[in-house]
């Protein structure tokens, strides 16, 4: 924890979880969004302009 401490320059323990959590989302989100066809499941394309 203490090199985490140090790494990030949070220092507050709650503060710390809270953005490593906040990480931990941002990347499986993208991870996600990378996959193909990794878009919403069941979302339909706008219609065309004419």
């Amino acid at each position: 924890m203490a090199k985490t401490q140090a790494y990030t320059g949070v220092e507050e323990k709650t503060a710390l979880v809270r953005e490593a959590l906040r990480a931990l989302i941002q990347r499986e989100a993208a991870k996600r969004l990378a996959k193909p066809g990794g878009a919403q499941r069941g979302i339909t394309a706008a219609p065309a302009r004419r």
